[in-house]
C-alpha cells in the first residue's frame, strides 16, 4: 500500500467491506473552509489540493445534494425553488412555450 501508480494507491481488495457508515468516514474528504490557507499566506499553489494519493474509493463530496442520500430516497423536495435530485432521469431546466 505504499506506493502510488496514476495518483491511486495499490491496495489489496478485500472480498468483505464494513458498514456503510464506515466506508462513507473512510472515502469521503471533507471540504475545506480555506483551502488557500489563512488570510494573508503567500499562495503555492503545489500544496493545494490532496496531500496523498487517492483511494480508488474516494471522493470529493457533491455539495449540492443531500448527505446521506439512502435516508431521502424517494421523499420529494418541499423548499421552494425545488430542483431535481441527481437520481431523477429528467430535463431539470424545462423549456418554456
Amino acid at each position: 500500500m505504499a506506493d502510488a501508480k496514476d495518483g491511486f494507491i495499490q491496495e489489496r481488495r478485500s472480498d468483505y467491506t464494513d458498514v456503510s457508515t464506515v466506508e462513507s468516514q473512510r472515502n469521503d474528504l471533507t471540504a475545506e473552509e480555506f483551502p488557500e490557507g489563512p488570510y494573508g499566506s503567500p499562495l503555492l499553489s503545489e500544496s493545494l489540493g490532496k496531500s496523498t494519493p487517492w483511494r480508488e474509493d474516494q471522493r470529493p463530496p457533491n455539495r449540492f445534494s443531500y448527505e446521506n442520500r439512502a435516508l431521502h430516497e424517494g421523499l420529494p423536495r418541499h423548499d421552494p425553488p425545488e430542483h431535481l435530485t441527481h437520481d431523477e432521469k429528467v430535463d431539470e431546466f424545462p423549456v418554456e412555450r
